[in-house]
């Protein structure tokens, strides 16, 4: 079902190859679940006992999703649908996503970029593929798109962010996060369009702050504008709002001038084939560091099934 050139690719490049696809067109995948409002919003993808996926699995199904137009979130094994009464219509094709498969010897030692990230020897990337909902003949209406749900109210919003103990200032016309004071300085609320963009823009910005060394000391060496390690913070910022608003019912769109991250971040994507894995990765723990503090419950990766 998968081409010889698929086949050939390794874990990483292979979940990876859609979301670039995606780039190269000019459309961030996990923005493209909530614009059809119709289809239930912009819910996280979900295995077929319920349980959300994860990081880089998120976006990779996102944008299998996105192009096919599905809108259920739910998503199979060929062996996982027969076992609930389906059956994957022939010609479908699957999407592919990625587990770390414990090992019990050391993992010989490959430069990081080859697309096998390893995790000090103990474990090694893996994949295999799964089929949405909307391929799949023969299951009940429980798998069926959400219907359509009222999105939270902006004094909900408040609430939640009201938990998460940063240092917000108001003024000026730019959001940034600032390390060197730990702050983050936002424009006045009126200026936005709309409350959720305010928000969205405060949850990026709030994706940096989870960066400092007190919290998840992340550091990619950033100088400037569009080089590397500038690149995979503002995508970690990205994703980080992404996965927030995918729990708390947040619309991702706040960056003025995406081509140019775009641009970037596909750059950062050629010269290391894992730098997406790594950023998403890095995102989801940005996204559960601030989930937990606004008092959602946060789980972790359960085993492949």
């Amino acid at each position: 079902m998968l081409s010889q050139d698929a086949i050939k690719l390794s874990p990483a490049q292979r979940v990876t190859s859609s979301i670039t696809g995606m780039l190269q067109r000019g459309v961030r995948p996990w923005k493209r679940p909530w614009d059809d409002a119709d289809l239930g919003g912009g819910l996280l993808p979900r295995r077929a006992n319920g349980t959300p996926y994860r990081g880089m699995n998120v976006v990779a199904l996102w944008a299998a999703a996105a192009d096919a137009g599905f809108a259920s979130p739910y998503w199979f094994t060929f062996k996982q649908a027969l076992s609930l009464g389906g059956q994957v219509r022939k010609g479908e094709h699957g999407a592919f996503v990625i587990f770390y498969k414990p090992v019990s010897e050391p993992v010989r030692a490959k430069p990081a970029d080859d697309g096998e990230d390893e995790r000090n020897g103990r474990a090694v990337l893996r994949g295999y593929v799964v089929f949405n909902r909307a391929q799949i003949d023969g299951l009940d209406d429980r798998f069926d798109p959400p219907a359509p749900s009222a999105p939270p109210r902006p004094d909900q919003y408040a609430e939640r962010f009201a938990l998460v103990p940063a240092n917000v200032r108001h003024g000026g016309a730019r959001a940034f996060y600032a390390p060197s004071t730990d702050h983050v300085q936002m424009p006045p609320q009126p200026v936005f369009a709309d409350l959720t963009q305010y928000y969205a823009t405060l949850a990026h910005e709030l994706g940096h702050w989870t960066r400092h060394p007190s919290r998840l000391d992340r550091d990619f060496g950033q100088k400037r504008f569009a080089d590397h390690g500038y690149a995979m913070e503002e995508l970690v910022a990205e994703l980080c709002a992404a996965f927030v608003g995918a729990v708390i019912g947040l619309p991702p769109d706040h960056l003025e001038d995406h081509a140019a991250y775009i641009d970037t971040w596909l750059k950062v994507i050629k010269d290391h084939p894992s730098a997406f894995l790594t950023a998403a990765g890095k995102a989801q723990l940005a996204a559960d560091y601030l989930l937990r503090l606004m008092g959602e419950t946060v789980a972790s990766d359960p085993p492949p099934e």
